[in-house]
């Protein structure tokens, strides 16, 4: 019976998981005895020997109360007992009654924040945070320990539930810009704005526990739960790489989750799976779910296949830490351990808060309809602060007054805020901005671009290194195929030309050249899904030994990052834009490995890149890539859906916008986003440029081509790119036809590399003096004053439009020549 006994506890304390499912069949009489504890336990603490008595009573204090932590899957031994460390050491979840005290006060703060909003506003929809108010201390623990350990500044992204309670509590965001949200003001400033719980902040302030500075944003997002996740992700690694922060001991990231979304949208395993790839770790994410135990109307049985909504987080090795919300003093605890792992050892954690909520799905939802016994019981449940402030009492921590105290003083706060809030007579979207540019758009002509042509020594600097393998390296051996390419290169820097591969490396490196960040992530970019970029040159004999020729064309440059990205289009933009949104001193781009995989990460799309600007006031200059042309290979690998993108434009085709010295300047900075289809490298090397010379930013949505990479016809001279050059909106008729414009029978207008089938085809039938090709190189805004002028330039000549996709694919109503010829007067209407 001895060695039974023995040999069940050594199992018990090396893996105390089993203690859960076996207890073990002890007599009475064992239960006194004592036993040396292995060297794989840590309850004895600083005791070598305990009884079986209080050997099992330390495992039940430490596994079977309100916490439960799943950690044992974790493949690294020193981990494991790390966690374990932290759960079993005797004592180790002991307060002083200052901490309980904060616990309170805290509590008191969440709690009366969302009874005030409920007796103000008894109507409106705020997805309050009744049930889970411990999220608002629990946050703010994270926060405390993190600034404790160094973190100096915290994205946050987070679902609507809570989100007005974070931001008051956690963010101190003040209560007047909350109020008056309520109120239906007019807006101070431009934009169509959001409902509150969607909205983002970006706050310095005093962390009043650790006495350190910190900074709080909280990413605005839609509707769309778990969309933002990549978003934040993004934005931290951005702000972890302009601080120098390569370990993200400075920069961190907070992301909280419904339970139903966390298991439900595959983008939060799309997002797990960038926490530890080199280009996009973030070096560790604190993950709060608060699990209400409902999806709306959804119970866990229909809305889930795994056991728990956490179990997506298994695949990355993150603890997951599930804990009772009506326990203030473990939920600390928790979020403790999950802040001082994230310190230690860079990894995510995920601490699942085990809660109800007390209320609908909103406030004016009726949650008996589909959930009768569940709300039965709710209804009777008192609130996680009476439960505490009672267990307190009883304590003797603090006396009913002082609760009492605590309450009145936040409701006066709230009293006080709401009258000033009353006094208001509008709204500013400003306020609500996560991502401020100090000192970008001060001091600066908001219609003034900045030259985008370069000196021609800096053009053939760029295009040499590109030519060349990696100096003083003899032994670097380079692929014969390799070599062919950069000899091709270097003929044509001789030849004063460029094809669309060296164009790009031209304006990338002219651009860090300048101190400009350069980025460019996704699928295979490397590389290039067509094999013509080659930005990382491999060593043929040593595995991973690479060379970058744009990180080593000037001493003083700025950083080149090229990164192929995970197999994801909605994971991978969504981390782009969020990385486009922290400077605006960077080009950011995205390319898709063919353009029609973009409709995978529509969500980024619609949601934030289109109507970011309108809804949020957040610019952003990223740049997507796509690679578009119906060239035979089917119908997964040819359009980018263009006229997808021309739908959402802001561009009005019933509006023709008085002319000006800054007319095409003004569209562009009128307009949510570009979309432009280039026929050549020059001008595909000056929109890039032209990104980083605008005085403000604007997602460029750019059609990229395929059979033009290689095409003997796509290519430019330097002339076209160098000084006193810039990118042409419209590229007009070069041939013998702008030479006979009386003569002219036919003007076609077209975008891409459709001219040249167009041109091809006009040489053979001998129409080059009859018929005149206009290429309209930016469709959104569109160059209406430039059209208008080639159309008058050609008063003999029938006007079309020509494009290679389907007519049901029109390249939006812009485009239409009747809309277009309406708006352009009755000088042209005439022809």
């Amino acid at each position: 019976m001895q060695y039974e006994v023995e040999r069940t506890l050594f199992v018990f304390l090396s893996l105390p998981q089993f203690y859960l499912k076996y207890v073990p069949c002890a007599d009475e009489a064992d239960m006194d005895r004592v036993f040396k504890l292995p060297s794989t336990t840590f309850i004895g603490g600083k005791e070598k020997a305990l009884s079986l008595r209080e050997i099992l009573r330390r495992l039940e204090t430490a596994y079977c109360r309100h916490i439960g932590c799943e950690f044992m899957f974790i493949n690294s031994l020193e981990q494991c007992n790390w966690i374990r460390q932290k759960l079993e050491s005797p004592g180790i979840m002991e307060m002083d009654n200052d901490e309980k005290r904060l616990i309170l006060a805290r509590l008191t703060r969440a709690t009366g924040f969302e009874s005030f909003l409920a007796k103000k506003w008894s109507s409106e929809k705020r997805f309050g945070l009744e049930g889970c108010e411990i999220l608002i201390p629990a946050m703010k623990q994270v926060i405390d320990k993190s600034t404790e350990l160094g973190v100096e500044s915290i994205v946050m992204g987070m679902p609507h539930r809570g989100r007005l309670n974070v931001l008051a509590n956690v963010c101190r965001k003040p209560l007047e810009q909350i109020f008056t949200q309520f109120a239906a003001l007019e807006a101070a400033d431009d934009g169509s704005g959001d409902v509150k719980y969607h909205l983002g902040t970006y706050i310095e302030r005093l962390n009043r526990v650790t006495n350190k500075n910190i900074r709080l944003a909280v990413v605005a997002n839609p509707s769309h739960l778990e969309a933002v996740d990549p978003v934040v992700q993004g934005k931290t690694r951005a702000e972890q790489f302009y601080r120098g922060d390569g370990e993200g001991k400075k920069v961190m990231s907070v992301l909280l989750h419904g339970d139903a979304a966390f298991c439900g949208q595959g983008i939060v395993y799309e997002t797990f799976h960038l926490s530890d790839l080199p280009d996009y770790t973030t070096h560790g994410t604190v993950h709060i779910v608060v699990n209400n135990q409902i999806g709306f109307t959804t119970d866990p049985r229909h809305s889930r296949s795994s056991p728990y909504c956490t179990d997506v987080a298994r695949v990355v090795n993150a603890p997951i830490f599930h804990v009772n919300s009506d326990d203030p003093e473990s939920v600390m605890h928790v979020c403790k351990i999950a802040a001082e792992w994230r310190a230690t050892f860079h990894k995510d954690v995920v601490i699942d808060i085990v809660c109800y909520r007390r209320n609908g799905h909103n406030e004016i939802d009726e949650p008996m309809f589909t959930q009768p016994l569940m709300y039965r019981k709710i209804k009777k449940t008192p609130s996680a602060l009476d439960k505490y402030s009672d267990k307190l009492i009883k304590e003797g921590v603090v006396t009913p007054e002082e609760v009492k105290d605590v309450k009145d003083k936040y409701e006066k706060i709230c009293e006080e805020s709401y009258v000033n809030a009353r006094k208001e007579t509008h709204i500013k979207y400003k306020d609500w901005l996560d991502s401020p540019w100090s000192g970008f758009f001060e001091g600066k002509d908001p219609l003034k671009v900045s030259p985008t042509g370069v000196k021609e020594d800096t053009l053939v600097h760029i295009g040499k290194r590109m030519s060349s393998p990696p100096p003083n390296a003899a032994e670097f051996i380079i692929h014969k195929g390799i070599e062919r390419i950069l000899k091709s290169r270097m003929e044509m820097v001789e030849a004063r030309t460029v094809d669309w591969a060296l164009g790009e490396a031209m304006a990338f490196g002219s651009l860090l050249k300048e101190g400009i960040h350069v980025r460019l992530s996704g699928q295979d970019v490397e590389r290039g899904t067509f094999s013509h970029r080659h930005h990382v040159l491999h060593h043929q004999a040593v595995d991973k030994a690479t060379y970058k020729p744009l990180c080593h064309m000037y001493p003083d440059q700025g950083p080149y990052t090229v990164c192929n990205s995970s197999l994801s289009e909605f994971g991978v933009l969504g981390f782009e834009l969020g990385y486009s949104m922290t400077n605006p001193n960077a080009l950011v781009c995205w390319e898709a490995q063919f353009g029609d995989f973009n409709n995978t990460a529509q969500c980024i799309i619609d949601q934030f890149i289109s109507s970011g600007q309108a809804k949020w006031v957040r610019q952003s200059g990223l740049v997507m890539l796509q690679p578009h042309g119906l060239e035979g290979m089917g119908p997964e690998h040819s359009s980018a859906r263009l006229e997808r993108f021309l739908q959402m434009s802001a561009d009005d085709p019933d509006y023709f916008p008085p002319e000006s010295e800054e007319f095409s300047v003004r569209q562009l900075h009128d307009i949510n986003w570009i979309v432009a289809n280039t026929s050549t490298p020059a001008n595909y090397f000056h929109i890039l440029r032209r990104q980083i010379a605008l005085p403000f930013r604007k997602p460029l949505i750019l059609m990229t081509p395929k059979s033009l990479l290689r095409h003997p016809e796509a290519r430019s001279s330097f002339d076209l790119m160098t000084e006193n050059t810039e990118f042409l909106r419209v590229i007009p008729e070069e041939g013998p036809a702008g030479d006979n414009s009386s003569g002219v029978k036919k003007l076609i207008f077209c975008s891409g590399k459709v001219y040249y089938d167009l041109k091809k085809a006009r040489n053979e039938k001998n129409l080059d003096k009859d018929v005149a090709i206009a290429r309209v190189e930016q469709i959104s805004p569109f160059p209406y004053d430039l059209v208008k002028k080639e159309c008058v330039k050609y008063p003999n000549a029938a006007i079309c439009w020509a494009q290679e996709e389907a007519k049901i694919r029109v390249h939006g109503l812009t485009c239409s020549p009747v809309s277009t010829l309406r708006l352009m007067g009755p000088e042209v209407l005439e022809l």
